[in-house]
């Protein structure tokens, strides 16, 4: 989840500051045929430079990105055994899964993971303070392989082209709105008025909600092969355990969060929250790895 917040939460702020700058250097005014009519063509151009600038350039500061907002902390020496079992265990499952060694590391938090980077052979693959402490090493290599398996599917980048296809859609529709609003309804027949600015960052901003429905649903997908990647790398008993010791770990922190009698509340923004999910139930990932041949 660490890893998917920090992606779409990059993403957002570039689309939105090249969306800006491109209005403030009156590009926009491009897209008009005539002074009139929207000309398509070029407007799928605009949105496509726009929406894919914003996830890859998401995509290649991603490292950093984590390093900088997690404290990450490298291990290039390992100062204890911890330590050395991490980076050991590592490298021996990146040469299974083929991939060149990430980098290792360790920050501060409750029991989490995250694997990052724009290339599967130059990636970061980091631990919490709290995973080390309430799982054992089986457990923790489970998740380390599940990791991994992120890494060696390449989900980052792939991730990575879904949101850059969305993100063009989301612009290319609002300004279709906006010029729809602008024309038909407020009758503006010269350039683009208020009515086409305001309506397209309104709707910029409910299709990039809708949208991300459509990322989440990808995240979700993914974590179930990267579950099995994991189970193939660490074992699935290992695996599993791990999963279980998570769902553990969820259930008695919503316990403390969420008293009794606000649980009738939680129903439909169950249900709500379900679709913008970077992760399916662990319910559903223990029962799949359960069913899995082999």
């Amino acid at each position: 989840m660490l890893r998917i917040l920090l992606f779409l939460g990059t993403n957002l702020a570039i689309v939105a500051l090249i969306s800006i700058t491109f209005r403030l250097l009156g590009i926009e005014g491009l897209l008009q045929h005539n002074g009139v009519d929207l000309n398509l063509n070029a407007l799928l151009v605009y949105s496509a430079v726009i929406g894919f600038s914003g996830s890859l350039i998401s995509l290649f500061i991603s490292k950093w990105m984590a390093k900088k907002s997690m404290g990450v902390q490298l291990i290039e020496q390992p100062r204890n055994d911890t330590e050395a079992w991490l980076v050991s265990t590592v490298v021996r499952q990146a040469e299974q899964a083929g991939i060149g060694m990430p980098e290792v590391g360790i920050f501060q938090g409750g029991p989490n993971a995250f694997a990052t980077g724009w290339n599967k052979n130059a990636a970061l693959v980091a631990v919490s303070t709290g995973l080390l402490q309430e799982m054992n090493r089986d457990e923790v290599e489970a998740v380390l392989g599940h990791e991994i398996a992120h890494v060696a599917n390449g989900d980052m980048v792939t991730l990575s082209l879904i949101q850059g296809v969305v993100n063009t859609f989301v612009v290319f529709l609002s300004r279709v709105i906006g010029h729809f609003v602008d024309r038909v309804i407020l009758k503006n027949e010269r350039g683009h008025g208020i009515g086409f600015w305001v309506t397209s960052m309104v709707a910029e901003f409910v299709l990039g909600i809708l949208a991300t429905t459509i990322v989440m649903w990808f995240s979700r997908y993914r974590e179930f092969r990267a579950d099995e990647g994991g189970a193939r790398l660490a074992g699935r008993t290992k695996m599993i355990s791990a999963l279980r010791r998570l769902k553990q770990a969820s259930e008695a922190h919503r316990a403390e969060a969420l008293p009794d009698e606000m649980a009738a509340f939680g129903i439909f923004g169950g249900k709500v929250a379900a679709l913008f999910s970077s992760h399916p139930p662990l319910d559903k990932r223990i029962a799949a790895l359960e069913q899995m041949q082999g």
